[in-house]
């Protein structure tokens, strides 16, 4: 009888898929990444403050962005020398992963991410085995949403469960890290394991996350979310109380548009809702992926520059969500923050909260202030969160509000304080 544990790890079957995209993938990383890259390292160019030596960003968003550039060398170079690098850690398609398979490496994590947040639509309507399907994991590792299978893998669980919801080209392994305030505020070298994860933990929450393909539209991810937590309070080994969902950036679009839908559907676990906690999160949008909009419109009235337009237009469907806040398929319907949960907002911003326009208008670098606290010039489009329930943190970039302590200090300090929304047994 052969040893499973010895059987080695098989190439992707489904190579041919990879090739097949391999070339929109060298054309859209290209585009697309440099795109969204420049979000930061613009901003970082903007008047009164410092500007990388090199115009690049540092820390996890300059990983992300450095990976995904080195995949495309390595398409550009050869696609088989990119399959090699991405089967390494995927088991085959044809098997289901053990509970206990050892994690992927952050940093092949964070390149699949990357790549599903740029063109994950095409990912998935193509069979692509990189596409990332939509599940609940702790420590990396996928939650099955059966009763005794939650017992064995959380002996632990209690009656209070957070979810964690990570943003755009990101990953649920995001949570785990904690850093020291940084130039950049993006951790390296400070990094330490005291990440919001392990604190939600340490005040009482068993806490889970959310992995997800974020190229997909916000609506049919937060379709399955509304799903997954379904099936986990209808699953979950003791009787649970309360629910807390922090989203960060197009995360608390995710959760929104989860709790939104569901509450359409008649699903239970919206009533055990207590807490609802976007950071970062562009309610009204994102106005530098309408910049993105723009010059696509530029480039297509420029005869010259049209080739250059069509390579703009490959966005994912999560992308092109974000420059209006989108969180269902009907454009026009409006979701407002559910009645009797919770709602919190924390935004940052690049320098001081003095109200300065420009404060306002750069906001934490990719979310303007306005944004990420629900303000719209249409009362019908504005978020009304309640007062002592809005956090706006000075001197604090669009990644680093997922690992600042005086963010996960806030956040814990609302979420130890009773919520009128907590379900009762």
């Amino acid at each position: 009888m052969s040893n499973p544990a010895a059987t080695p790890r098989r190439r992707l079957p489904a190579a041919a898929d990879v090739r097949g995209a391999a070339q929109l993938a060298v054309d859209a990383t290209a585009g697309l990444v440099d795109l969204v890259e420049a979000v930061h390292a613009g901003i970082a160019r903007a008047p009164g403050l410092p500007a990388p030596a090199d115009g690049r960003t540092r820390g996890i968003t300059g990983l992300v962005y450095r990976t995904v550039r080195g995949a495309t060398r390595l398409v550009g170079g050869g696609v088989d020398a990119l399959l090699g690098l991405l089967a390494t850690d995927l088991v085959p398609s044809d098997a289901a992963p053990a509970p206990d398979t050892q994690p992927a490496s952050p940093a092949r994590e964070a390149l699949v991410a990357a790549l599903n947040g740029v063109l994950g639509d095409h990912l998935e309507a193509s069979g692509n085995p990189l596409a990332i399907a939509l599940q609940l994991r702790v420590d990396g590792q996928p939650l099955a949403l059966q009763a005794e299978a939650l017992r064995l893998r959380l002996p632990q669980a209690g009656p209070a469960v957070a979810v964690l919801v990570h943003g755009l080209c990101m990953n649920d392994l995001s949570w785990a890290r904690g850093t020291l305030p940084g130039p950049d505020g993006d951790g390296g070298a400070d990094a330490a394991p005291t990440g919001l994860a392990t604190k939600l933990a340490a005040a009482g929450y068993t806490t889970l996350a959310l992995h997800y393909n974020s190229g997909r539209s916000i609506a049919r991810n937060g379709a399955d979310f509304a799903q997954q937590l379904e099936a986990l309070v209808a699953a979950w080994p003791v009787p649970l109380r309360r629910l807390v969902l922090v989203g960060h950036s197009m995360g608390g679009l995710v959760a929104r548009s989860a709790q939104h839908q569901a509450r359409q559907q008649g699903q239970r676990w919206p009533s055990l809702l207590s807490d609802l906690a976007c950071v970062g999160t562009p309610h009204q949008g994102a106005p530098l992926e309408q910049l993105g909009h723009a010059v696509t419109a530029v480039l297509g009235a420029t005869p010259y520059a049209k080739p250059f337009a069509r390579l703009a237009r490959l966005r994912s469907a999560g992308i092109t969500d974000l420059r209006h806040g989108r969180l269902l398929d009907d454009r026009s319907a409006l979701a407002p923050l559910p009645a009797g949960v919770r709602c919190l907002a924390l935004a940052g911003t690049l320098g001081e909260t003095d109200g300065a326009m420009r404060q306002r208008v750069l906001g934490d670098g990719l979310v303007p202030l306005p944004s990420a606290l629900g303000q719209h010039a249409d009362p019908a489009r504005a978020l009304h969160f309640e007062p002592g329930h809005t956090w706006v943190g000075a001197g604090i970039g669009h990644l680093a509000l997922i690992t600042h302590p005086a963010v996960h200090a806030q956040l814990l300090a609302w979420l130890a304080a009773p919520a009128s929304a907590a379900a009762t047994p």
